[in-house]
Parts: structure tokens; C-alpha cells; sequence
């Protein structure tokens, strides 16, 4: 099974990428989790999405020839950052290559709340029409104060959260393969 994952945070010791490298070495052997660069798209502009540069195009096409999305987000100013919400409006145009895609929320912050307002706004934005994407209800995955729960390298070391993930991790390929027909 093919998962794209989708990191709303460019910075170099990035929270949400750190924990999608954790689950991308943690479910090896079940899913294959590739992070796509959504850092090398460029700002969306209508004027160019029917002839869009190359590398919109190749990362769209990543997220068409996946089986399902996992987006990684932190929470900037109670929303998701502009950097993820620039992917996302290419992806919601011409081709619209999430409508129908099974995902996965998640995300994280030093803070108590976790990002939570960032995840009711991102699922929002996974329910309009020119995404149309299918979320997994009922699964969120809210990491508080996450720099008290990874080690230096990056590994998640907080039990409770990691039994969590796995068993939220474990509904979203049931629900990849419900919806994919896998």
C-alpha cells in the first residue's frame, strides 16, 4: 500500500516532519509512507494551473498514484499553515486529485491543544467540493506538547501516543482499503 504524506511545516527541525519520518520507519512493513516536497511548489495562481511548472504536475501525479494522503500539520494562528494550504489548492484544481482519496489527519505542538483548531480547519478545507477527500472519521490524532515526547532523533518515546497512533494508523489501512477496494 502506498501512502503520500503531506507535512505542513518547512522548517528545518519540524515537529509534523519528524513524526512522518517516525511513521514512515514505524509502518515499513505494512505501508510504504513517501514524503512528498510540497516546499518546492510554488505560491498557487490560476493563471498557471493549466499549464502549471513540472513540478506541480509530478507531485500531483504522486498524490493520484497513491492509495491514500496522511497530512502531518502543526498549527499556525489556530489554523494550517499557508504552506500546506498552498499544496492543497493545487491539488484542488484542474485535475483535483484528492476527491475520493482516503486521509489521515494528524498533527502536533508544544503547546496543550495539539493542534486541534489546525485539524478542524484542515478537515474543513478535505470536505469542499474541489477536494472532496475522505477523511477517516472518528480517528484524531492530536499530539500535545510534543517536544516532551520525541528523543533527540526525532522517535516518538511516548507509549500511550505511540499505542494510539498504531491503533489509529491500523483504521486508516482498513478504511485505505474499504474505500480503495484493496
Amino acid at each position: 500500500m502506498k501512502i503520500i504524506a503531506i507535512v505542513g511545516s518547512n522548517r528545518k527541525e519540524s515537529y509534523s516532519k519528524k513524526l512522518a519520518v517516525y511513521m514512515q520507519r514505524r509502518y515499513q512493513m505494512n505501508v510504504e509512507i513517501e514524503i512528498l516536497p510540497i516546499e518546492q511548489l510554488p505560491m498557487y495562481n490560476q493563471d498557471d494551473e493549466l499549464d502549471p511548472p513540472a513540478i506541480v504536475n509530478e507531485i500531483k501525479n504522486r498524490v493520484k498514484e497513491s492509495d491514500g494522503v496522511l497530512f502531518v500539520t502543526p498549527e499556525y494562528n489556530h489554523s494550517v499553515p499557508a504552506f500546506l494550504k498552498n499544496a492543497i489548492d493545487w491539488f484542488s484544481r484542474v485535475d483535483k486529485v484528492l476527491v475520493n482519496k482516503p486521509v489521515m489527519v494528524m498533527g502536533s505542538s508544544p503547546g496543550a491543544l495539539g493542534s486541534v483548531r489546525a485539524q478542524i480547519h484542515l478537515r474543513q478545507i478535505l470536505n469542499s467540493p474541489g477536494i472532496a477527500a475522505l477523511t477517516l472519521p472518528g480517528n484524531e490524532v492530536i499530539i500535545s506538547t510534543v517536544h516532551e515526547k520525541l528523543d533527540e532523533s526525532g522517535k516518538l518515546t511516548h507509549e500511550p501516543t505511540i499505542q494510539f497512533i498504531d491503533t489509529v494508523m491500523n483504521n486508516f489501512v482498513d478504511w485505505v482499503k474499504k474505500n480503495k477496494g484493496l
